[in-house]
């Protein structure tokens, strides 16, 4: 920055940023997802949202100990996440509603509480409970670390014992919080007090666990637990069936449930795969069902108007129950149902994947996650101008019902994306529309909706600077230079139609957008206008007959 005062005769160098500020494009494909899971730990909470990265992290959070994730009860998220990873989605927020169905009868419990550590050929060693005072504080991490003989005080004579392997450490954890820590623990029964204490008479006063040795004889090394993290759980209490409607929709401030998703700034795509398992489940009825969807889309819609204050550049996608597998039946619900917005999607039939938890059999689940798998691996590959159809859906062997040209005809033009089988072509996303009125034909398709919230959740984001600028002519001029910078780089990647930048867009901040009366106000008005790119959803050939002679 230039100084405004001079002293002393010299040569000042002075550093001056003259160039525009560039525009980051924000992620368009972070998924956030609502539904029942096998088990909440791993720091995660019950009603909360937990970021998980990869199916991995998900078993992590969502999954019991050395499971495949999924439920005896089929509920559907396991399934949505599953096929988000699969087809190329990338960062979700995953919401558990329970680990039950509410009403259901609880399955036998072999001491929730409790965490049994094996050793070596995992043979067993400790076994953990958490103290009953403790169990509402939440769950507690142990830690089992490599250690040694305890060293002899400052001046006293004598040789400490080799380090056979058999010393441990245990810490304590809730969180990142480190509760207790016992060093120098040894299995041997009766150790030399000077150099180790034996486990459970250094745990014995534990204010936060109980613990048991459970090995059986062998030397101190062979019984000695095997290092790693482990964590006692806490049973999860599941909610009265006249609460659950309630627990779905959540409280914003507390960060619960469907409205609780809507609050992580960076989602950009929203389902609830177990809305249908609700309903199947007798749970929710359809009114019920009806009233999720419509919070979801309404709270896309008040983001984009700016009455509720969340980004404004999300979707919803959502799924036709169950009990409609015919195409005139989920036409006849979409009637029903009657919400339409530029802020949904919508994809029909079922689909049909691999059940674990019945040897890989087919289950019937909600297409949503699968669906926005294909969204985000499509904005990777291609862009998010690129409509996420003509894709093969990864991970699905079969179709809940079969739609063909005709019955095709009858869905798409109301806004119901099919998901079609084709000769030699596979199964492959037949549609990309958005639910919006059929005369609202600007905002028929899913990319030029998903586009426009890119480019303005983009500009939004990397504008920032200009907040408390002099709004003078200069900073228009900066702004004008940032913003056309911008999409003249998406323009270059196919994102907007248009031989030359200028037919592609137009950036505007000038006086007569900025009289001084605004100004007054401190308020700066920037116009901005684009020509997105659509799909070619009808491609028409027109073919004649020629006989090649000139003139005819």
């Amino acid at each position: 920055m230039a100084r405004l005062d001079y002293f002393a005769p010299g040569v000042y160098i002075e550093e001056i940023d003259r160039g525009s500020r560039p525009i980051e494009g924000v992620s368009t494909a972070i998924a956030g997802f609502v539904g029942f899971t096998e088990d909440v730990r791993g720091g995660a909470e019950l009603f909360k949202p937990a970021l998980v990265t990869n199916w991995t992290q998900y078993l992590n959070y969502f999954a019991r100990a050395n499971s495949d994730g999924f439920t005896d009860f089929n509920a559907y998220l396991p399934f949505a996440v599953y096929g988000y990873f699969m087809n190329g989605g990338g960062r979700c927020w995953i919401t558990s509603i329970g680990t039950q169905l509410p009403g259901a009868p609880k399955p036998p419990e072999t001491q929730a509480t409790s965490l049994r550590i094996t050793g070596r050929g995992n043979r067993p060693s400790l076994r953990f409970n958490i103290r009953p005072e403790q169990i509402a504080t939440g769950a507690i991490a142990i830690i089992i670390s490599d250690s040694g003989p305890r060293a002899l005080p400052e001046g006293t004579e004598g040789d400490i014992p080799p380090n056979t392997g058999e010393y441990f450490k245990v810490q304590i954890r809730r969180g990142d919080e480190t509760l207790e820590e016992y060093d120098n623990l040894t299995m041997n029964r009766e150790p030399n007090a000077q150099f180790a204490t034996y486990a459970i008479a250094a745990l014995r006063n534990s204010m936060f666990v109980n613990i048991e040795d459970i090995s059986q004889t062998g030397q101190p090394l062979a019984r000695r637990p095997g290092n790693g993290q482990y964590e006692i759980t806490i049973p999860i209490v599941q909610a009265a069936p006249d609460r659950f409607s309630a627990n779905f929709e959540g409280v914003r401030d507390d960060r619960t449930g469907v409205r609780g998703l809507f609050e992580i700034d960076e989602i950009t795509m929203v389902a609830c795969p177990d809305l249908m398992r609700a309903y199947q489940s007798e749970l929710m009825n359809l009114d019920q069902v009806h009233g999720i969807m419509e919070l979801m889309i309404s709270m896309c819609e008040g983001s984009n108007s700016g009455d509720i204050p969340n980004p404004p550049n999300r979707m919803v996608v959502l799924d036709a129950p169950p009990d409609c597998p015919k195409p005139q039946q989920v036409v006849d619900w979409l009637n029903r149902f009657n919400r339409r917005s530029m802020f949904a999607a919508l994809y029909y039939p079922w689909i049909k994947v691999p059940n674990p938890r019945d040897r890989g059999n087919p289950i019937s689940v909600p297409p949503c996650g699968h669906m926005m798998g294909v969204w985000g691996r499509t904005d990777e590959t291609r862009g998010v101008y690129k409509a996420p159809a003509n894709e093969v859906p990864r991970g699905v062997i079969g179709l809940d019902y079969e739609v063909n040209f005709r019955e095709q005809e009858l869905l798409n033009p109301i806004g119901i994306n099919c998901v079609r089988k084709f000769p030699n072509r596979g199964i492959r996303i037949w549609g990309a529309r958005t639910l919006v009125e059929p005369d609202k034909t600007e905002w028929r398709y899913i990319s030029v909706r998903r586009l426009i919230s890119y480019i303005e959740k983009s500009i939004e984001l990397g504008t920032q600077w200009a907040v408390f600028e002099p709004n003078d002519e200069d900073l228009w001029a900066r702004v004008r230079r940032t913003v056309s910078n911008f999409l003249e780089r998406i323009w270059r990647e196919g994102a907007l139609f248009g031989a030359t930048p200028e037919q592609a867009f137009y950036v505007k901040c000038d006086g007569e957008l900025n009289p001084p009366e605004t100004m007054i106000l401190g308020r700066l008005y920037i116009e901005v206008g684009v020509c997105p790119v659509r799909p070619a959803e009808f491609v028409v050939f027109r073919i004649s007959q020629w006989n090649g002679v000139e003139g005819e």
